[in-house]
C-alpha cells in the first residue's frame, strides 16, 4: 500500500494491526520492521506490485527488538543475506535472549486484546524465531541505504527503541514509541504504546524528536498519522 511517493506500508489499507514499512528509492528498498512471520507474504506481494525482486531489499531496520517487529527477519536473512539492524541495547531482545516482563500493559478491553491475539496467532505470532544475523546501529550519521535513514535513540518502550527519520519520504518511523490504535483497548489517535517498560523515560525521549521535520509519523501499530511531528508529540503527551 502506497502512503506517498517512495513510502509504502505492507498490507491493505485496513491492515494496520502490526506494521512494516518500505522506503523505495532507485529500485532499491529499505525495510522498517519485520512484523510477524506471516507478513513475509505481504512483503513479497508489495514488491511484486512494485515490479521489484526480493533482492531489491538492501536493509532491514528495526525500531526495537520486540517479537512482533522481528517476525520474518530470520527468513529475510536466509533468503537474501540482509541482516537485521537494531540498537545495541536491544540486540539480546531481538535474539529472544531477553523475555519482556509482564509490566507496562496499562488498561485492557477484552475485545481489543482478543482481536490482537487472534490476528497475531493467525500470522505466526505464537512461534516467532529470533533474528538470524543482527548488526547494531553505528553512530548517528545517515545510513548508506535507500532514503538515507537516520537513527535516533528514544529509549523507554525498550532500552534500545529508536525512531528512524527518512527525510526523502518526509517520514519518521516511531515503532512502539507511539501507537495510533492501542492494541489492548482500541483507543485511537497518537498516544503512548502499551507494553512500555519505562513510561516516563519514553515520554522524556520524545524531546529527541524536537529537530525532526516530517509530515508522516508512522507507528508500529495503527493507522498512519500525517499531522506532523510536533502535533503527534503533543497528542502523545496529552494522552
Amino acid at each position: 500500500m502506497q502512503l506517498a511517493p517512495g513510502l509504502h506500508r505492507l498490507g491493505s489499507p485496513t491492515e494496520d494491526t502490526v506494521n512494516s514499512y518500505l522506503v523505495v528509492e532507485g529500485g532499491e528498498v529499505t525495510l522498517i520492521d519485520a512484523g510477524l512471520p506471516g507478513h513475509r507474504r505481504l512483503l513479497l506481494a508489495e514488491l511484486d506490485a512494485l515490479g521489484l525482486p526480493l533482492a531489491a531489499v538492501r536493509g532491514l531496520l528495526l525500531t526495537h527488538g520486540d517479537s512482533d517487529h522481528i517476525g520474518f527477519a530470520k527468513w529475510l536473512w536466509g533468503e537474501t543475506g540482509v541482516p537485521a539492524q537494531v540498537h545495541a541495547d536491544d540486540v539480546p531482545r531481538a535474539r529472544l535472549e531477553v523475555k519482556k516482563p509482564m509490566s507496562g500493559w496499562g488498561p485492557m478491553k477484552v475485545g481489543a486484546v482478543a482481536g490482537f491475539m487472534w490476528y497475531s496467532a493467525r500470522r505466526g505470532g505464537l512461534r516467532i524465531p529470533p533474528v538470524g544475523e543482527v548488526t547494531p546501529y553505528a553512530g548517528a550519521d545517515a545510513l548508506d541505504l535507500p532514503g538515507r535513514p537516520r537513527v535516533i535513540h528514544v529509549p523507554g518502550h525498550t532500552p534500545g527503541s529508536v525512531a528512524i527519520h527518512v527525510p526523502q519520504v518526509d517520514a519518521v518511523f516511531l515503532g512502539d514509541t507511539m501507537t495510533t490504535r492501542n492494541v489492548l483497548t482500541g483507543a485511537q489517535g497518537p498516544r503512548p504504546a502499551p507494553f512500555t517498560l519505562e513510561p516516563e523515560q519514553a515520554l522524556s525521549s520524545l524531546e529527541r524528536l524536537a529537530g525532526v521535520d516530517a509530515t508522516w509519523v508512522l507507528p508500529g501499530h495503527g493507522p498512519a498519522y500525517d499531522g506532523g511531528v510536533p502535533e503527534a508529540v503533543r497528542l502523545i503527551r496529552e494522552a
